[in-house]
């Protein structure tokens, strides 16, 4: 089961749509972005959301003191990297942790660097900035056996591509923000509602693939 997470949310209306579409995680954007929240509005946003569903920091080069608040706030189930943190801020946290990485034309992912504090890598495109770029990668350049880690793919993923990706990177999540979107931070709803159906019926296809073996 490829998991799917919202990211860039600032809108009630659209934490509440992802909720009834099924949407796995919810991604709440603190570092810099038009897509910015505050910890009091990730506080508000996902009031009532379920307990099932992982509610996700994503951060840019936190001060330590920084991290430290949004931990104890209690809201996140999960922190997602997409700076240059010193693997040693990332190291122990009580939440589970997730380190982008750029894949930009003739970079090359540093997994060694963060494979023993980062439960999960996330794939994105040029310099893997917070909020998303909207553009895909070359998926060809993805190598699995040097990340040796599970990993979610981002990267201007919509209802017109997301299953090519899913079928070609095979990732454990995708991530999906800016190809849903009418302008920053807004949400598109039938768009969110075509992609999440794109992805459960090809999901529900190979499970009862798997049963008629």
């Amino acid at each position: 089961m490829v998991r799917v997470k919202l990211c860039g949310l600032k809108r009630k209306e659209d934490v509440l749509k992802a909720l009834e579409l099924g949407f796995d995680a919810l991604g709440f954007i603190l570092a810099p972005s038009p897509r910015q929240v505050t910890l009091d509005d990730a506080r508000r946003l996902t009031e009532g959301v379920f307990p099932f569903v992982s509610v996700v920091a994503v951060v840019a080069d936190p001060e330590e003191t920084f991290l430290m608040k949004v931990i104890s706030c209690g809201i996140f189930d999960a922190i997602q990297f997409h700076g240059k943190e010193d693997p040693s801020l990332l190291e122990g946290l009580p939440v589970k942790v997730i380190k982008a990485f750029s894949f930009a034309e003739g970079e090359r992912a540093d997994f060694e660097k963060y494979r023993n504090v980062a439960d999960f890598f996330l794939l994105d495109s040029a310099k893997a900035k917070a909020g998303g770029t909207g553009k895909p990668f070359r998926w060809e350049r993805v190598e699995h056996e040097r990340m040796r880690k599970p990993f979610i793919l981002a990267g201007g993923l919509g209802p017109g591509n997301v299953l090519n990706a899913i079928e070609k990177v095979k990732p454990c999540g995708v991530d999906l923000n800016s190809r849903l979107e009418i302008s920053p931070g807004v949400k598109d709803h039938r768009l969110m509602e075509e992609t999440i159906r794109i992805i459960r019926s090809y999901q529900l296809t190979k499970m009862e693939g798997r049963k008629d073996e």
